[in-house]
């Protein structure tokens, strides 16, 4: 296996592990979202929204996603001439969700276009745990086995971390984590595992599994005592922006998180919604959030705010 490989991302997250793995400079192209680490800035965009989504709510990007879906449409526009010429050894793509980037049958069809067939990694996760694999797997396809091994185990350190505080606890506050706001979307994959090490129960969450619609009444129902708002791919700037409508929602106000002011507003992007190496990272934003008392965030001021309720 060749250690220097022409490496072409679809993901974010496989971005960001290409990055943490040391071969930015092996990365040739690169998605229009991919915005971490610095280093990656003015590389060649090879993958591009359809939608206008920075100019969207939160509810007609659902209908528009829904509608193309339904249809049989692409969410991504790919360069084909561009991806031609870069000459990718390796493509970085995934299979887990239509909305985060290319699919499985566009990267195929794709790929028949090319006159140099480049390698396929697929990575598909649905837990921590195959975030871990993917990681390995990629050491293992460019030659950076030993690197892969040493995030790993970093980052297993930080959870076990996190995971051994937890464990003490006598009382697990119950959590919600809104991965949409409208429609309401329960967290699903991960999320609800790092909830879980956090220290917190979110009995709406589905581990392993698609985020989901719910029923704004589950909520109610459940009445988180904290309610982390991380709608998928989306910053901190934009969900403070967009979280005054849920004081409009019934029976908002009744609800503990709101009653003793423990609702926040997350950067999504670099903490949750991502499966890469920064999962970590939100998970301890996760514990601090939960139980700051128990855990301080060292991390970023701007990863996340308090929504405080309206005048």
């Amino acid at each position: 296996m060749p250690t220097t490989r022409r490496i072409v991302s679809f993901l974010p997250s496989a971005t960001e592990m290409v990055c943490a793995l040391g071969m930015s400079d092996q990365l040739v192209g690169i998605t229009h979202e991919c915005d971490y680490p610095p280093e990656i800035r003015g590389k060649p965009v090879v993958v591009r929204n359809v939608l206008p989504i920075e100019r969207m709510s939160q509810s007609e990007i659902d209908l528009a996603v829904t509608q193309r879906l339904r249809d049989g449409l692409s969410l991504y526009r790919v360069d084909e001439r561009l991806l031609e010429e870069l000459a990718p050894d390796l493509i970085l793509t995934q299979n887990l969700c239509q909305v985060c980037a290319p699919s499985g049958n566009e990267v195929s069809q794709l790929l028949k276009s090319l006159p140099k067939r480049p390698e396929l990694l697929w990575l598909t996760p649905k837990s921590l745990g195959q975030i871990e694999d993917n990681i390995r797997d990629l050491g293992q396809a460019t030659g950076r086995s030993k690197e892969a091994e040493e995030l790993i185990a970093s980052g297993h350190t930080r959870l076990g971390k996190v995971a051994a505080l937890a464990h003490g606890l006598s009382y697990r506050p119950r959590v919600f984590c809104m991965e949409w706001l409208d429609p309401v979307y329960c967290s699903g994959h991960w999320l609800p595992e790092m909830v879980e090490l956090a220290g917190g129960v979110d009995a709406l969450g589905r581990k392993g599994t698609d985020s989901v619609r719910i029923p704004w009444k589950d909520v109610l129902e459940w009445a988180p005592e904290v309610l982390v708002i991380t709608p998928c791919g989306v910053y901190l700037d934009k969900v403070l922006e967009q979280a005054p409508q849920l004081f409009s929602y019934p029976g908002w106000n009744d609800l503990p998180a709101v009653r003793h002011n423990r609702v926040y507003a997350v950067d999504a992007n670099a903490y949750f919604a991502r499966p890469g190496p920064r999962v970590v990272d939100g998970t301890e934003l996760l514990a601090h959030l939960i139980h700051p008392e128990l855990f301080p965030w060292k991390g970023s001021p701007q990863a996340f705010q308090r929504v405080e309720p309206p005048n």
